[in-house]
C-alpha cells in the first residue's frame, strides 16, 4: 500500500513552492495529539518571524523520527537528497574541524526540515557569510531546582539594566521550559572566545548584583537555588532553541519573543504551536527591529580585563571543549584532590 502523504504549496521568495510531507498524521505531540502537519501548517503561519530570527545562519536540527517521546538525533550537514534550494555553509568546529551546516534561506525549507521530522531549530549567534563572527551576543537564564519562571523573570531585567550600561540593546524569549533567553545584536567584530568573555563578564556583573539570586557556577553542586547564567551557550557551536521553534515537551510549547513589558505575568506554558500564530497576527513580532542597531562588546571586553586584574579568570568549558588556555581543571569540586592530598592512581581531570 502506498504511504500517506501529501503536497504542501509553500510561499517563497520566487513565488510558491511545493514541498511533499508523507506521513502527515504521525503525532508528535501525544498529549495534545498534534501531528506532522500541524507544526508544518505552524511553520508556515509563522514563517516571515521564524526566518527573521533564524534565517541565514548555521543551523542545527534536532530531529524526531518517533515523536517528542522517542528517539532523537541532531542532524547538522545537510542530509543526502536535499532539494537544491537548501543551502550549507562550510563551518569550522571546536576541534578544528570544518564541515557544511545548514542554513535556512525561506520557508520551503523549514518545511522540508519538519518532513525529516525536524522539531526544534538551533541557529548558530553567527551569520552564513561570517560564520567565525558572532552578531548575537546570547545569555540563558536556566532555574535550577527550588527556582522557577518568576525568579528567572527578575534575573533577566536586571541582565537587561546590565547590558544597557555596557552600551547594548536586549530582547528576551522564553526558552520553551523554564528559563529566558536574552539576546543582544552586536557588530560581528569579534570572534566566538571574545563573545564568550563578554557574556562572563555580564554574568559576573550580574552576578554581583543578586548573588542570592543569580550564579555562573559550572557545577551543579554549587549552584544552589539560584538562576545559574549559562555564560557556555556563547562558545562556537553551542546554540539554544531559536525564535519560534518548537519544545518536544508534552504541550508543543514555543520559544516566544516577548516585550519586555509581557514579562510580568508571562506564563511560558501559554506559548505553544497552536497559540503563537494567532498571538503574532495580534501583537506582531518582539524581534521585528532585532539586527536594526547592533552594539559592541567594547565595554564588556572591557569588564573582563578588569576581571582579569583582580584575580577572576577563564571559567570551565563544557567537556567535550578541547583543554583551553587558562581554563581551571575539569573536575567536579567535591571530587578535586585537595592540595595536601596524596596523589592517587586515576587522579586529574
Amino acid at each position: 500500500m502506498a504511504s500517506e502523504a501529501l503536497v504542501l504549496e509553500v510561499p517563497g521568495p520566487d513565488g510558491g513552492r511545493e514541498v511533499r510531507l508523507t506521513s502527515p498524521s504521525r503525532v508528535l505531540w501525544p498529549e495534545p495529539g498534534l501531528t506532522k502537519l500541524d507544526l508544518a501548517r505552524y511553520v508556515i503561519d509563522v514563517g516571515d518571524a521564524f526566518l527573521a530570527a533564524n534565517g541565514d545562519r548555521p543551523l542545527s536540527l534536532q530531529r524526531f523520527p518517533g515523536g517528542v517521546d522517542g528517539e532523537q538525533f541532531f542532524s547538522k550537514n545537510p542530509p543526502n537528497g536535499a532539494p537544491d534550494y537548501v543551502r550549507s555553509v562550510m563551518v569550522t568546529y571546536p576541534s578544528g574541524r570544518t564541515h557544511p551546516q545548514l542554513v535556512v534561506d525561506e520557508v520551503a525549507t523549514v518545511v522540508w526540515a519538519v518532513q525529516m521530522n525536524t522539531v526544534v531549530f538551533h541557529p548558530w549567534a553567527s551569520r552564513a557569510g561570517d560564520p567565525d563572527n558572532p552578531d548575537q551576543l546570547r545569555i540563558d537564564l536556566d532555574p535550577q531546582p527550588g527556582t522557577d519562571f518568576a525568579d528567572a523573570v527578575r534575573a533577566a531585567v536586571e541582565l537587561r539594566s546590565v547590558l544597557s550600561e555596557a552600551g547594548l540593546t536586549s530582547f528576551v524569549k522564553t526558552s520553551g521550559n523554564r528559563g529566558l533567553h536574552v539576546f543582544a545584536p552586536v557588530e560581528p567584530t569579534h570572534e566566538f572566545l571574545d563573545v564568550r568573555h563578554a557574556v562572563i563578564a555580564a554574568s559576573r556583573e550580574l552576578e554581583r548584583r543578586m548573588p542570592d539570586a543569580v550564579t555562573t557556577a559550572w557545577w551543579k553542586e554549587e549552584r544552589g537555588e539560584r538562576i545559574f547564567v549559562d555564560y557556555n551557550q556563547a562558545n562556537r557551536d553551542r546554540t539554544m532553541a531559536g525564535a519560534y521553534s518548537p519544545r518536544p515537551l508534552p504541550h508543543a510549547p514555543v520559544s516566544c519573543p516577548l516585550e519586555w513589558d509581557e514579562l510580568d505575568g508571562a506564563r511560558p506554558e501559554d506559548f505553544t504551536i497552536t497559540t503563537v500564530p494567532e498571538r503574532l497576527r495580534d501583537v506582531g513580532d518582539p524581534w521585528a527591529r532585532m539586527g536594526e542597531e547592533p552594539g559592541t562588546i567594547d565595554v564588556l571586553l572591557g569588564w573582563w580585563e578588569r576581571d582579569l586584574g583582580e584575580g577572576l579568570g577563564e571559567l570551565p568549558f563544557p567537556p567535550d571543549f578541547p583543554k583551553m588556555p587558562g581554563e581551571p581543571p575539569r573536575v567536579q569540586p567535591s571530587r578535586a584532590r585537595k592540595p595536601d592530598a596524596a596523589p592517587h592512581a586515576g587522579s586529574g581531570s
